[in-house]
């Protein structure tokens, strides 16, 4: 089992370090937009990050699904099965890149009134908005082909390719932001150049012929129902994010204004960062499960799964630990104005809003250990609990009767509940 334990330190050690790296450049954009742009520029981006999630949430369903197909041919020897999998995949992507563009084109301004924004905050949420849906076929080709090369034996590489994206996305950010004062505009800018980093990287490895991806000229449609049906939780996991955020946006601007809503921008986006952990967790056991069960051994896929969980759990505790007791000088670095109001909503928020990591970091491994197994109906099922039938019912429940409190206890009550299913799930599968 040492050979199964390094295997597993391999994988998943390489996919936190590379989704920490993603998601801390969306953090950089928090950073700089409150301390260069300010409170309405943090509020902008919050309006605005629904959007982002979305482009990313369908990336991710064809990543995720293209790449669990891939891995199980491959672990099957049918590399002709593979590659027309991923050519299947790569059409796909391009459809719905298609569909991203025009939207920004035509509808940025719409989508950003109707989730709430006003005012200034409208005008630099559109801005943002429409730069990262004009970008969205190289954002989209970024995230799917790291799924592809991580499944190809290239874990390293798909690491390297997102720290490259993450650090000169905050080399961007310094540029654009504080040295240009391109405000908005630069930070959506940055993001996109920085993926244009990580997607050169990519495209060296392919047209070196390293791995096994092949591009073929035809796609194949028995293969998009598998892809769609393995990749939507994924897709409603990020999706659902972007839902609560609206929701979550009205809710609090009517509660707090927009201070509030700037206080859960800066909530929200450090949890990005812990939920990348639990992301980096998944994404890592997912070539390895799908492997195994290729292979018949899921003895081993078990197992694989049990180093997951103990790992979440003690990441958890200790993230739990640092955000209880240094939550105040946490959120101070994103209240560059010193706002009283921003700062005390923050840092009590913050508190409550962390109590579900450690439920949260379960039930995203549970899910994509179904998911790895090609047994999507157990993940759709914890997907949508998660995303939409438990928590919007709850928030506005609990609004009502803590306000602004219960805002916060909304996620974790959601995620403890949904984790209570997922385990009686798993436990009925098994």
């Amino acid at each position: 089992m040492n050979g199964l334990k390094k295997e597993f330190a391999k994988y998943t050690s390489l996919n936190i370090i590379a989704m920490i790296s993603l998601s801390c450049y969306i953090l950089a954009d928090t950073f700089f937009i409150a301390n260069w742009i300010g409170a309405y520029g943090l509020a902008a981006l919050n309006f605005a990050l629904p959007v982002y999630g979305a482009v990313f949430g369908v990336s991710l369903m064809l990543g995720i699904g293209g790449a669990t197909k891939y891995a199980i041919a491959i672990s099957q020897k049918d590399l002709v099965q593979s590659r027309k999998i991923f050519s299947t995949t790569v059409w796909l992507m391009l459809g719905f890149a298609s569909v991203f563009v025009i939207t920004g084109i035509f509808f940025a301004g719409a989508i950003t009134r109707a989730f709430g924004a006003d005012g200034l905050v409208w005008v630099m949420s559109r801005t943002y908005l429409q730069v990262i849906l004009i970008s969205a076929p190289i954002l989209m080709a970024n995230s799917v082909l790291v799924c592809f090369i991580r499944n190809d034996g290239a874990p390293k590489l798909a690491m390297f390719s997102m720290v490259a994206t993450s650090f000169t996305n905050i080399f961007l950010d310094y540029v654009f932001i504080r040295l240009l004062d391109m405000g908005m505009f630069g930070a959506a800018l940055a993001t996109t150049c920085a993926s244009l980093v990580g997607f050169a990287i990519i495209m060296f490895y392919l047209l070196r012929g390293k791995g096994t991806i092949r591009l073929v000229p035809y796609a194949r449609l028995v293969h998009v129902g598998g892809i769609f049906a393995i990749g939507l939780p994924s897709f409603v996991t990020e999706v659902s994010i972007s839902a609560v955020l609206v929701v979550f946006n009205i809710i609090i601007f009517k509660l707090s204004g927009n201070m509030g809503v700037a206080a859960f921008g800066v909530i929200a986006n450090i949890f990005i960062v812990i939920v990348s952990v639990y992301n980096g967790i998944a994404q890592g056991i997912q070539p390895l499960i799908s492997k195994y069960y290729g292979l018949g051994e899921m003895a081993k896929a078990k197992l694989i799964l049990r180093y997951a969980l103990m790992l979440v759990a003690v990441s958890s505790a200790v993230v739990y630990a640092i955000v209880f007791f240094f939550a105040y000088p946490i959120t101070m670095l994103f209240n560059s104005e010193q706002n009283t109001v921003l700062q005390d909503l923050a840092t009590s928020g913050m508190r409550i809003y962390f109590i579900g990591g450690l439920f949260a970091g379960f039930n995203i491994i549970v899910a994509m250990y179904f998911t790895s197994k090609e047994h999507p109906r157990p993940a759709h099922i914890i997907s949508t609990l998660r995303g939409f039938v438990i928590i919007l019912p709850l928030v506005f429940l609990l609004s009502n009767v803590a306000g602004i409190t219960g805002v916060w206890f909304t996620f974790p009550i959601t995620e403890l509940i949904v984790c209570g299913i997922a385990s009686w799930v798993y436990w009925r599968r098994k």
